[in-house]
């Protein structure tokens, strides 16, 4: 493979940046550079500080993470956050950096798949008869939307209460962009998106659906359906197999895919994508840092190796990608790594590793 993958925030032509993150980021970082090492892919530690990252966001400044991140074609990440920032004013906290992050690279697609490995069919908390052979893709928009939108902020009112305050908006420009996403996406797969949004009671989902509605006749082997997220939050638990696309925004879907990938019995076990308009970006565990188990060894790397693999196939390294997941597949078949918290990391890596062969 020419190009290098750089668990860095180096970045030269042909070098993939990695930020390891923090608490068991560095614990993922390990099993990523065992699994890389051994199908030949190169690795240099070089870590992203996001806090730092976070700092210089605030003060309006361009730090040297941020001005070499800008450069950036594909980039992995570990884990973002922790309870040693809570008492940092919200500004400064690591999770601010990554939405530097997203914002920066225009990454407004995240694509997280909740994929149901048959070994976890009992560590669901549904009925296996009802997750067996679960598939779902999450197209999340991840730019926009609430967590994104101006104003915001918290202020005190001429009576001295305080109200806090925040925007959700979406221009069409952005729905449209994500729309052809989710349709896409559903062409490779069952070809059903189910659009989630709160139109009784929002107009920004009420324009998301009005413009899901427009472009569908651009895909009429695709089958578009429309869904209040309350409902989908219900039928996620009821029926979860009924969807195979879900297209949603920033907040709805924040909320919806964590739900969805514990229905496949771990957080720990799925992975994810956010991309750019040209299917570039950064590839993530679903999870985050777990400040829970940080320093136990217990921390399941199956997400995070699942995601170098992601990356992989959209280097076009398709080889080492399959390589990548016959092994995950390999070791999830012999039972390891699918009971939360049983197996340590390393034993996990290992099984990996001897699948590789």
């Amino acid at each position: 493979m020419e190009a290098t993958v750089w668990l860095a925030s180096l970045c030269i032509e042909a070098t993939v940046p990695v930020i390891i993150g923090c608490l068991v980021g560095h614990t993922l970082f390990a099993a990523l550079t065992a699994v890389f090492s051994q199908i030949s892919i190169p690795i240099g530690p070089v870590p992203v500080n996001l806090a730092l990252l976070a700092v210089f966001t605030a003060a309006g400044l361009l730090s040297p993470g941020r001005a070499v991140l800008s450069q950036v074609v594909y980039l992995l990440l570990g884990a973002v956050g922790g309870p040693q920032y809570d008492n940092l004013d919200r500004p400064l906290r690591p999770e601010r950096g990554l939405l530097a992050i997203r914002k920066d690279l225009n990454l407004f697609a995240n694509l997280r798949p909740a994929i149901l490995y048959k070994e976890l069919a009992n560590a669901s908390t549904l009925k296996p008869e009802v997750v067996a052979g679960l598939d779902i893709l999450i197209v999340r928009e991840l730019t926009g939307d609430i967590y994104f939108g101006e104003p915001r902020g918290i202020r005190t009112l001429e009576n001295g209460e305080r109200e806090g305050f925040n925007t959700m908006r979406y221009s069409e420009s952005e729905i449209r962009r994500i729309a052809h996403v989710a349709f896409q996406a559903a062409q490779k797969r069952n070809k059903k998106v189910c659009s989630v949004g709160k139109a009784n009671v929002l107009e920004t989902t009420e324009l998301w659906r009005e413009i899901f509605d427009e472009i569908a006749p651009e895909y009429p082997d695709v089958e578009l359906s429309h869904m209040y997220v309350d409902n989908a939050a219900m039928q996620l638990v009821r029926a979860p197999k009924q969807f195979d696309v879900i297209a949603t925004g920033n907040i709805f879907g924040d909320i919806l895919s964590d739900q969805a990938s514990m229905l496949t019995g771990s957080i720990g076990m799925l992975p994810s994508a956010s991309l750019d308009s040209n299917n570039k970006g950064m590839y993530e565990p679903c999870h985050g840092s777990a400040p829970d188990i940080a320093g136990k060894g217990i921390a399941n790397p199956i997400a995070a190796i699942w995601s170098g693999a992601m990356l992989l196939e959209h280097l076009g390294e398709r080889q080492a990608a399959a390589r990548i997941m016959t092994a995950l597949e390999r070791t999830t078949a012999a039972g390891v790594g699918t009971v939360p918290g049983r197996d340590r990391t390393e034993a996990i890596t290992a099984a990996v590793l001897a699948a590789l062969d």
